[in-house]
Order: C-alpha cells, then sequence, then structure tokens
C-alpha cells in the first residue's frame, strides 16, 4: 500500500465489492478522514452507514455498537486508536462482539502501530491497516493486514503482486524501510509506554498550570502515550500554530490530514467540546526522540503565546465584560 489512506480504502471496497449483497457498513463519528469521508462517500451511493457516537472522554458504547450490526452488516471499521486524541478503543473487546454478530471487523492502526503492543495472531481483528511514517519509516509507504480465510476483492486491478492483492509494482526500498522501522518500533516499544508517556504528562500538568481555561481532549488513561491534544479557550489554533511556528515548534490542529481546513474538527465535535474551545485545539505528538529540554521549550513558549492571543480576542473580551457585569450583580 501506498499509504494509510489506500489501506483504509482498500479494506473497506474489498470487503463490499466480495460481498455485493450487504450494503450497510459501521463506523464512528471520530475516524480518520480516510474512513469518515469513504463513509460519507458510501452514504451517498446507495449504502446504509450508521456511525457511532462517543461520549465526552472519546470513548464508545459498546452496547450501541451491538445494537448497530445487522445481518446486511458487511464491514465495521472502528479505529484502534484515535489520529487527534490519542484515545484507544477496546478493539479485541469490540472484535468479539462483530464475530458474534457474523460481521468483519477492520480497524485504523496507523496511530497505534509501533506505540502500544499488538499480537496479530491472537487478535479478533480481520483487517488492520498501517502506515509507515507514523512510526519513522519513509512517507508513500503502508501495508493492509488481512487474515487468513477473508474473501477480499483488490481495490487496484492489474497484475499479480502481492499475491493478487494489489496490481502495481512494488515499491521496494519503502518496504525494507517499513519492514527495519517495525523492527525498530518493537525494540523500542517500552521506551514509548515509559519515558515518551512521563514527557507527554509533563507537557500537560505544566501547560494546564501555567495556561487556564484549557482541557486536554480524551480520556485520562486509555490513550497512546505520546499524544495530547488540548483545547485553549477564546483563541484560534490556527493561530497558536503560527506563532509556536515562529519558535520552532511543530504542532497541528488535528490530523495531518485536516490541519489544512478551518472547519472544526469532527472528532472533537462528536465529543461535545465547547465552541469557545473547539475551534482553539492543537494536538503534540511526541516520540523517542524527543528530549525533557524539547518539552521544557514547548512549556516556557505555548502559555505565553496563548495569553498573547487572548489578550487581543474579541471572545475572550466579552467573557471578560459579562463576568465583570455578573461581580457587579451579585454585589448589588
Amino acid at each position: 500500500m501506498s499509504c494509510g489512506t489506500e489501506s483504509d480504502n482498500a479494506a473497506i471496497w474489498g470487503i463490499l465489492h466480495a460481498n455485493p449483497h450487504k450494503r450497510h457498513i459501521v463506523t464512528t463519528r471520530v475516524e480518520h478522514p480516510a474512513v469518515y469521508n469513504l463513509g460519507k462517500y458510501l452514504a451517498l451511493n446507495g449504502y446504509h452507514v450508521t456511525e457511532l457516537g462517543v461520549d465526552s472522554s472519546g470513548m464508545l458504547n459498546l452496547q450501541e455498537l451491538t445494537d448497530a450490526i445487522r445481518e446486511d452488516t458487511a464491514i465495521v471499521s472502528i479505529m484502534y486508536a484515535n489520529n487527534e486524541t490519542g484515545v484507544i478503543f477496546p478493539v479485541e473487546e469490540i472484535g468479539h462482539i462483530v464475530k458474534e454478530k457474523g460481521s468483519i471487523l477492520h480497524t485504523d492502526a496507523v496511530q497505534a502501530v509501533g506505540k502500544i503492543p499488538l499480537n496479530l495472531s491472537k487478535s479478533t481483528i480481520d483487517l488492520l491497516t498501517l502506515s509507515g511514517h507514523k512510526l519513522h519509516a519513509p512517507k508513500g509507504v503502508g501495508a493492509l493486514f488481512i487474515r487468513k480465510g477473508i474473501t477480499f476483492t483488490p481495490f487496484i486491478i492489474g497484475g499479480h503482486q502481492e499475491k493478487n492483492r494489489r496490481g502495481g509494482t512494488e515499491n521496494v526500498p519503502s518496504i525494507i524501510g517499513l519492514g527495519k522501522a517495525c523492527e525498530l518500533a518493537k525494540k523500542y516499544m517500552s521506551e514509548e509506554q515509559t519515558r515518551v508517556k512521563q514527557l507527554r504528562d509533563k507537557a500537560e500538568d505544566e501547560i494546564l498550570k501555567k495556561a487556564p481555561d484549557t482541557r486536554v481532549n480524551g480520556h485520562k488513561t486509555k490513550r497512546l502515550p505520546n499524544t495530547t491534544n488540548l483545547s485553549f479557550e477564546f483563541v484560534e489554533g490556527e493561530a497558536i500554530l503560527l506563532l509556536l511556528n515562529e519558535k520552532g515548534i511543530c504542532a497541528s490542529s488535528g490530523s495531518a490530514c485536516t490541519s489544512g481546513s478551518l472547519e472544526p474538527s469532527h472528532v472533537l465535535r462528536a465529543m461535545g467540546v465547547p465552541f469557545t474551545a473547539v475551534h482553539g485545539s492543537i494536538r503534540l505528538s511526541l516520540s523517542r526522540y524527543n528530549t525533557i529540554e524539547d518539552v521544557d521549550y514547548v512549556i516556557e513558549h505555548l502559555p505565553p503565546i496563548i495569553r498573547r492571543l487572548r489578550e487581543i480576542s474579541p471572545y475572550s473580551k466579552e467573557t471578560k465584560v459579562k463576568e465583570q457585569a455578573g461581580k457587579i450583580s451579585a454585589r448589588v
């Protein structure tokens, strides 16, 4: 596969084409655009798509999933870990539900692979998507795991490459790079779980102290160890990114695939993040190459940026006026 997006599309289209009599798909409201937008497209082209909601911490209601799967459900596509918040779904438990209902489970594990342990030999997952650049392999390479016995129609029709599952000449150098990256990711997995998580937690704690009216989006513990999504009330995420860039700090206003859009994150909207905060949300992603000095540098520069933006924010000024009026009314 060339990337995670192709892998997601290949998985879903491959199952739909192999089961033309089944016209129902179950997914969630917080999927990566590769699945989320494909679901929108399918819904406009004769398929019935059920999108499961999430609570304020970004977690699914598994009873809602159980109730959603029907006899004509071709595939259930639920991500392993969210690309914006890092929230981890109970995919193995989801897999047991899907199997009991007689359907097929695909998971977009692009964010999870290389950061948390996965053992597909003992898994309930039928199809799994991963992308190389998320674990330090070259950009432009991905993979799709298909469990033996799953009937699958190729997304790209051509020659007999890759056991007739994807036509076209293989990108051999990048495939080798992906294999080596997976090997190294396994070697450094414990570091992701400990040192990187400690760096993430330190960044969150200090930023929350130094920048009031800030929230961390996503479940407190059921998150990837390297990801934090922060919402700053009364400021615009794009302005935060611009000023962070001036300091040499890389961040995004959501996933890399939506950061070019001015629309508020569909993930945070699904979680019910307030309007005053949803536009002021950024994602910071750490890796084993980050240091405590990197984190201290972010802590030094991000809170002053937020203060500076709030000083010129019309929303912030309006809120201060209302708060002051409330205090006067209370005294009266």
